[in-house]
């Protein structure tokens, strides 16, 4: 029976408030109690309630304290630490057995438990003491063991403390013997466990700060660094505690005697702040604004020094150029002047802009563009004929085609055939790395590739318990999620790059995926978790953050109108938990690296979409090897299968090298049917297009079509989103060419070279080949106008550049 429901029952708990009210244990008078011999009549009042304790400059306010006596028997001694509560204005609970006190603990979580070690035959005391310290709100707890008067010689503490005995008190029933020796504990122990439980407010700030903290001791022995520390040097904790300052590797850049201003300062007692350059674990130096502060401690001597540290680059500063680009960009819209994103393709510009009448009229001209795609596959020009031919053909004839047509459509005949100018090395080695067997795009994580890696997310941040329980700061960043225009870097930020689970609980709780899966929201929480924790936080652009950057992409797009008609419920849930994965454990290097250089995963998939396959095996085993994470175990197994089976498809989707396979089937299945539907009308027009989006086979290349668009969204994000990202991925392409090059390897994009290329021109011919056709066809099909306006102003402005003949990601300034 718990403390809350207290009687007067020996094995149960007994409830006494301090204050004699009624049910309580109220000791007995002096009268009746003649072991009480020396019991004062008067004692003097304690001011129970020190309600402010001083903790440097921490007012630190305290409930009442709570005792809880263990005692088998009502005797002398435990009603005189009854008198010693009262008097003392403690709450206290009394428990007869082991098991209503660890209930009664559980329930309370008291300052003190005092427990009766002078009989054994009631209880194992030190078995007891020992199941209090196994709950995690014991650690601040102080445990007395009351002990027999010794015979003969002083017995150790030893083994009191080795159980988790904080004190002992030896028997002494005299009442202000009891009551000393609980005002002692309260200004003692107590005092001091309030404080040290203070100390966990402390450093979960720190935990969640987005500024570098280091803190060493006098003798500059690292002791603690917080996760921004982990994650803007690259290092782990465990890699830096315990080792002096000196063993860390220093950065070149620094003056030579700037070290030696530093420690005379901060040795002095006095503050030093200044911009230092400090060596990430890559090599890479980073310049910062640093403030070090040296702590006086016992003696009156520096104990600690404490480092605080924040990178002078911002990475989302918006320069003065992107906003005039932006505004010529508005200029060419209203005015309707735009040049071509692509060389010799349709201009699409024009049809984004709107008119009087608005969506049917671009939609039209939207259905119009797509017959006019120059996407020319064998297997495309096939099609094209036999359409054309059926225009004229006798009925027979022309269903006989219609079955060809069928067949042509959901066979794998979809690979183009593409040229490229060979004086162009960017557009040369794109397409060609690309498209070659075993090889996806690559996304930019700047990545030391070795055959075993730790690759964990800082492990110290505190994960939100459900949806209610995110910080109101991340919250905040939160908030306009909906929208496309929403900054993914400022979640990254606020979450100190854990922006998956964090989004992930808002996202999966908007589609109300846990009640499809039938699963708690802790259990989606731990999933989430295990996912991001699987990310490789060491990759500038394959982390936690693309995953969540896809994951809102694809739950933007599964809002769109023509989208919701076409897909199932379990169609969303499997595209939300496809997003989430698709990239888990991305080692940052392509699928062509891992086969050149036979690693473990080419040899395990046969070269064969590498690293595609290992995202989605990984996922389910991540998934269903612990019960605490498995979203899954409450499916029934025929619809655990399907859902199964459409993640698999949408995550091997966007491998690379069937691109314009995909792109193909969505637009000979999809498009230009409606298209052709849309241009004929008719009675039966509204029954025939549900017919089109909601056929298994074009369910299928839907999702597939949605996960692709939301992995390569970048060029169509906000110009400072897109060039973030830009620089991303090309650090990855850069840092896979570098160690081509070191091991010995094949190079597979010689042209990327940190060195000397070009960044604009590498987006141009990005955009032109994957980007402008894909989003077109997503467009006409989802109408997605602020996509492709985006996509105009971030072609202008890498078309800008590069006409500037500028190889970087921004102009000078100017």
């Amino acid at each position: 029976m718990g403390c809350a429901s207290s009687v007067h029952i020996s094995d149960r708990v007994v409830h006494h408030s301090g204050k004699g009210s009624e049910g309580s244990h109220a000791p007995q008078t002096p009268s009746a109690a003649p072991h009480r011999v020396g019991l004062p009549l008067k004692t003097p009042d304690h001011k129970t309630s020190v309600k402010e304790v001083q903790f440097g400059p921490m007012k630190l306010y305290k409930d009442q304290l709570q005792v809880l006596l263990v005692f088998a028997k009502d005797d002398s001694q435990s009603s005189g630490f009854l008198w010693a509560c009262e008097r003392a204005g403690f709450g206290c609970n009394v428990a007869r057995t082991p098991e209503t006190a660890l209930q009664c603990f559980l329930e309370k979580h008291h300052d003190i438990v005092i427990i009766d070690h002078r009989h054994s035959r009631y209880f194992d005391a030190e078995v007891l003491c020992g199941s209090i310290r196994a709950v995690k709100s014991s650690e601040n707890t102080v445990i007395v063991a009351v002990v027999k008067r010794p015979e003969r010689e002083e017995a150790s503490v030893m083994p009191l403390i080795a159980a988790g005995f904080n004190r002992r008190y030896v028997e002494n029933p005299h009442m202000m013997s009891c009551y000393n020796e609980l005002i002692q504990l309260e200004y003692g122990e107590v005092h001091a466990q309030f404080r040290l439980r203070a100390c966990n407010a402390i450093f979960t700030a720190m935990e969640q700060s987005q500024e570098a903290i280091e803190i060493t001791n006098e003798d500059q022995l690292i002791q603690y660094v917080n996760p921004a520390y982990e994650a803007i040097m690259g290092y782990q904790q465990g890699e830096l505690l315990g080792k002096e300052g000196v063993e860390v590797p220093r950065s070149e850049k620094n003056k030579p005697d700037l070290l030696e201003t530093i420690n005379s300062c901060i040795q002095n007692g006095k503050e030093w702040q200044g911009v230092y350059f400090a060596k990430k674990k890559n090599g890479d130096s980073v310049q910062q604004n640093v403030k070090i502060m040296p702590v006086i401690g016992q003696g009156g001597k520096i104990r600690h020094y404490v480092s605080i540290n924040r990178p002078l680059n911002d990475i989302n500063k918006v320069d003065k150029y992107s906003d005039r680009v932006q505004a010529e960009s508005q200029t060419d819209v209203q005015s309707g002047k735009h040049k071509d994103r692509r060389k010799g393709s349709l201009d699409v510009r024009s049809t984004t802009s709107r008119g009087s009448d608005g969506d049917s009229q671009r939609r039209h001209s939207s259905m119009a563009r797509i017959h006019s795609m120059t996407i020319e596959a064998p297997i495309t020009k096939v099609i094209n004929i036999i359409n054309a031919a059926q225009e004229s053909s006798p009925m027979p004839v022309a269903e006989a085609l219609d079955r060809v047509l069928e067949i042509l459509r959901t066979t794998e005949l979809y690979s183009p055939q593409l040229g490229t100018k060979e004086e162009d090395p960017h557009t040369s080695d794109l397409v060609g790395g690309l498209m070659m067997d075993g090889l996806r795009r690559l996304s930019g994580n700047e990545y030391i590739f070795a055959t075993k890696q730790t690759h964990h997310i800082p492990g110290h941040l505190v994960t939100p318990l459900s949806l209610n329980d995110i910080p109101q700061y991340v919250a905040q960043t939160m908030e306009n999620e909906e929208s496309w225009d929403f900054d993914i870097f400022s979640l990254e930020a606020a979450t100190i790059r854990r922006p998956l689970v964090y989004l992930g609980l808002k996202v999966f709780s908007r589609f109300g995926v846990c009640e499809f899966l039938h699963c708690t929201e802790s259990t989606l929480r731990a999933w989430l978790q295990a996912i991001e924790t699987n990310y490789h936080a060491s990759n500038s652009y394959h982390n936690s953050t693309h995953a969540a950057d896809v994951l809102h992409a694809t739950a933007y797009f599964l809002c769109k109108e023509r989208v919701k008609l076409s897909l199932d419920p379990v169609d969303e849930v499997a595209a939300l938990i496809a997003a989430t994965v698709h990239d888990v454990d991305h080692p940052g290097r392509t699928n062509s690296f891992l086969c050149n250089a036979g690693s473990e995963l080419a040899i395990l998939y046969n070269d064969t979409a590498v690293l595609e396959s290992h995202h989605t095996a990984l996922a389910f085993q991540i998934t269903t090897r612990d019960e605490k994470c498995n979203i899954f175990k409450n499916m029934e197994r025929t619809e655990y299968r399907t859902l199964r089976q459409a993640i698999i498809d949408m995550v091997l989707a966007t491998e690379m090298t069937k691109h314009f396979e995909h792109v193909n089937k969505f637009v000979n299945s999809i498009n230009k049917p409606l298209a052709a539907l849309e241009e004929t009308g008719g009675s039966g027009e509204e029954e025939s297009v549900k017919s089109i989006l909601t056929s298994p086979e074009n369910r299928i290349l839907i999702k597939r079509m949605l996960i692709k668009c939301a992995d390569v969204s970048n060029p169509c994000r906000p110009l400072q989103l897109c060039i973030e990202w830009a620089g991303r991925i090309s650090e990855e392409y850069f840092a896979q060419t570098d160690e081509e090059k070191q091991q010995g390897l094949p190079v597979v994009m010689p042209v990327f070279d940190r060195n000397t290329c070009s960044i604009p021109k590498s987006q141009i011919s990005f955009i032109d080949y994957f980007i402008t056709d894909m989003f077109d066809a997503w467009d006409a099909f989802a109408d997605l106008p602020n996509l492709m306006q985006h996509l105009d102003n971030n072609f202008k402005y890498w078309k800008n550049l590069d006409e500037r003949k500028l190889r970087s990601l921004r102009p000078p300034n100017e």
